[in-house]
């Protein structure tokens, strides 16, 4: 059985590393005024902040059309037998429930749509799991089991510079965003239950990196192996950095860098730092 692995944009995963595990990516877009954008297609994450700068006002957002799932998925059918479809949280997005309700439009392959509960290189740690699975021939509920076992040790924690973002994208409520720019608080902000809600209250940026880090090292100071990511916002250098000094302290952990693109970073806004992780 042939098995395709399908994501969306908000994956965040390099063009290289789709096209050695064959993986396929449906868009989301970002829309300014009258034009929009599909991310990781049209869009790029260092043009989208540029032009988040020239707009007084900010981009929304839109998930696929439930006409271009059914689209990949006719389209995958011709090569593949099956198709698990890995998507960013329930919880903040409808994309998920357009690959439910394209799987039972198609005919020709087996739609397993999945329901990463997460975003970003977070949710890409378990699209790149399932297209090596795939890649070595295994089946979609071997692949799907296994995405199971690394939901229970996948951890991410992300700090933003500005409330006023997820507070207009209805991501967070209006009171909590208020108190927060009041203080000058930097939330710490995770998933819970598919949705993002405060984690801590911390006043600085640099105390808010601090804590993420006491966070992680609860996980990486067992010494088991891991896989993590360091997610910016238009913040190259200062993620690069992190890296280097996480790195040196934990070499048991493989990191690698990741960033939020347009559709995230329209929620979060410039200057967004995370951290991911899981065992492997």
């Amino acid at each position: 059985m042939k098995t395709a692995i399908l994501t969306d944009s908000t994956a965040y995963i390099p063009q290289d590393v789709r096209e050695k595990l064959h993986i396929h990516v449906i868009p989301l877009s970002v829309v300014f005024g009258n034009e929009t954008y599909r991310e990781e297609v049209d869009i790029h994450a260092y043009e989208f902040y540029e032009q988040v700068r020239q707009h007084e006002q900010l981009p929304t957002t839109s998930q696929p059309p439930l006409g271009l799932f059914v689209e990949t998925f006719e389209k995958l059918a011709k090569d593949y037998d099956a198709v698990i479809s890995i998507h960013l949280s329930s919880g903040i997005s409808g994309t998920y429930q357009g690959a439910v309700s394209a799987a039972n439009m198609v005919e020709g392959i087996k739609v397993y749509p999945y329901d990463s509960e997460i975003s970003c290189m977070a949710q890409g740690f378990y699209v790149m799991e399932a297209a090596k699975m795939a890649l070595e021939g295994k089946s979609p509920e071997e692949i799907i089991a296994r995405l199971d076992e690394m939901k229970k040790t996948v951890r991410a924690y992300f700090m933003v510079d500005d409330l006023s973002h997820l507070q207009r994208g209805g991501r967070l409520s209006g009171a909590q965003a208020f108190i927060g720019s009041l203080l000058q608080v930097k939330p710490l902000l995770h998933f819970v239950d598919k949705v993002i809600v405060p984690f801590e209250k911390i006043r600085t940026r640099k105390k808010a990196i601090k804590r993420i880090e006491q966070l992680f090292a609860e996980d990486a100071s067992t010494g088991v192996p891991m896989k993590a990511v360091i997610i910016h916002a238009n913040r190259p250098e200062e993620a690069e950095a992190w890296k280097n000094e996480l790195a040196q302290t934990y070499p048991h952990v493989e990191f690698m860098i990741s960033y939020f693109g347009p559709v995230i970073g329209t929620h979060l806004g410039e200057g967004a730092l995370g951290l991911g992780w899981y065992k492997l």
